[in-house]
C-alpha cells in the first residue's frame, strides 16, 4: 500500500466536495418527492365532472334558497348555495371546494341587467355540474319551461314558515311567460301594483328562487331515480310565430312577455307621393281626448319601431313594434291605452320613431 501524503489545502478541498455533493443528492432527493407529492396531491383533488348527487329534499333547498336570498346571496347565489350546500353536507368532497360566491354575478338577471333570471341561471348551472352535457338540456328546457308557464310565487311559497321574514303573507302570483328577469319582475310589478324597489318585490324573488331550488332538486331526484319525463312543449302561441320567424330567431318563450299580439297590418296612405326622406308629423289632434293620429314617411323597405312612453321614460304602448313596412306614408292611431288595453291618465306622453337609420320623438298631449 502506497503512503500519499494529503496537504492541508487538499484536504479541505476535497471535503469540500464531499459536503457540496451531498447537499446536492439530498436537493435532488427532495426536488423528486416533492414533485411526486404535489402531483399525488393534485391528483386526489382534481375533481371529476360530472360532480355526484344524492337525493335531497326539496323543501330544505327552498328554505335554504330564501336564507341565502336575504343574507345577501341574492337570486342566483341563493338557489346555486340553497342546492350545494346540501350537497356539500351530504357528499362532502368536492362539494366543499366551491365558493358559492362565484354565482353573485346572475343577481337582477346578470348585474342588474334584466337578462336570464338568476334563479335559473344558479339551478342551471347545478344541474349543468352533476349532469352530461346531452341530459343537461332537456332537465334545464323542463325547469325553464315550468318556470315560465307556472304562476309564481307558488302556493307552498306563499304558505311557507321562512327562516327569514321580511314580509309575511301571501303573494300576487302571475305567469311571467319569459326567463328574462326584465319582462318577469315588469309583469309582476304591474300585476301586483308594486314598485321594483318594495319590500314585496325582493320577498317575490326570494319566494322565487326558492321555488325554482325546489323544483330543480325534484328534476334531479327522478333523473337520478331515472323516472325523469319531460312535459313541456311550446304554446300553440309560440309554435304559430316559429311557423314564420323560425328562419331568424330562436326561443320558446311567449313572445308577448315582450312584443305586442299581432302584425301591423297597415297600407300607405294612397295617392301620397314620397321622396327620399324619412319624415315624422305632429301628432293630430294635439292635445287629444278619444284618439290621435301619427303620420311618417318611410323611403325604403325598413323595420320599423312607434311607441309611446309617458313622460318618465316607461313604454306605455307599442303601436308598431319591429314589423317591416314597404316605403310609403302611413297614418297610426293611438287611443290612450297602454298594451293591456287599460286606459292611461291625462297627460305628457311621447311617441318615439325609430328605424334602423332613423329616430325622432314628438309630445303628446291627453286630456281625458
Amino acid at each position: 500500500m502506497k503512503n500519499t501524503t494529503i496537504t492541508r489545502k487538499k484536504f479541505f478541498t476535497d471535503s469540500s466536495k464531499l459536503v457540496i455533493g451531498g447537499v446536492a443528492g439530498i436537493a435532488g432527493v427532495n426536488l423528486l418527492v416533492n414533485k411526486q407529492l404535489h402531483a399525488e396531491n393534485k391528483e386526489t383533488h382534481a375533481a371529476q365532472w360530472p360532480f355526484p348527487y344524492v337525493a335531497l329534499d326539496p323543501e330544505e333547498a327552498r328554505l335554504n334558497a330564501h336564507l341565502l336570498y336575504w343574507n345577501d346571496k341574492d337570486c342566483c347565489c341563493g338557489v346555486f348555495g340553497g342546492i350545494s350546500q346540501l350537497l356539500e353536507k351530504a357528499i362532502g368532497s368536492p362539494w366543499t371546494n366551491i365558493p358559492i360566491e362565484i354565482m353573485l354575478f346572475g343577481r337582477g338577471g346578470g348585474a342588474g341587467w334584466g337578462s336570464l333570471c338568476g334563479a335559473l341561471n344558479g339551478a342551471s348551472a347545478i344541474i349543468s355540474l352533476v349532469t352530461s352535457k346531452a341530459d343537461s338540456e332537456p332537465l334545464i328546457n323542463e325547469l325553464w319551461g315550468w318556470c315560465t308557464t307556472e304562476s309564481l310565487p307558488s302556493t307552498a311559497a306563499n304558505s311557507k314558515t321562512y327562516l327569514v321574514q321580511k314580509y309575511v303573507g301571501n303573494l300576487v302570483s302571475n305567469i311571467s311567460g319569459s326567463v328574462l328577469c326584465h319582462p318577469s319582475v315588469s309583469l309582476w310589478c304591474i300585476a301586483a301594483n308594486k314598485k321594483i324597489t318594495d319590500v314585496e318585490r325582493k320577498e317575490r324573488c326570494g319566494r322565487l328562487s326558492g321555488d325554482v331550488a325546489a323544483k330543480t332538486v325534484q328534476l334531479l331526484n327522478e333523473y337520478f331515480n331515472h323516472s325523469f319525463t319531460s312535459t313541456f312543449h311550446d304554446s300553440q302561441t309560440v309554435a304559430s310565430c316559429m311557423d314564420c320567424h323560425s328562419k331568424n330567431t330562436k326561443t320558446h318563450m311567449e313572445c308577448v312577455s315582450c312584443h305586442t299580439t299581432a302584425h301591423h297590418q297597415s297600407t300607405p296612405i294612397s295617392g301620397f307621393t314620397f321622396g327620399s326622406s324619412y319624415i315624422l308629423n305632429e301628432a293630430y289632434p294635439n292635445p287629444f281626448r278619444a284618439s290621435t293620429n301619427i303620420q311618417f314617411t318611410i323611403p325604403g323597405r325598413e323595420k320599423v319601431r312607434l311607441e309611446i312612453y309617458d313622460i318618465k321614460g316607461s313604454l306605455v304602448n307599442s303601436l308598431i313594434d319591429s314589423d317591416f313596412m314597404e316605403a310609403g306614408s302611413y297614418i297610426e292611431t293611438w287611443n290612450g291605452t297602454n298594451n293591456l288595453g287599460e286606459t292611461m291618465k291625462s297627460g305628457i306622453y311621447l311617441a318615439k320613431f325609430t328605424t334602423a337609420n332613423y329616430m325622432k320623438t314628438i309630445k303628446i298631449s291627453y286630456t281625458k
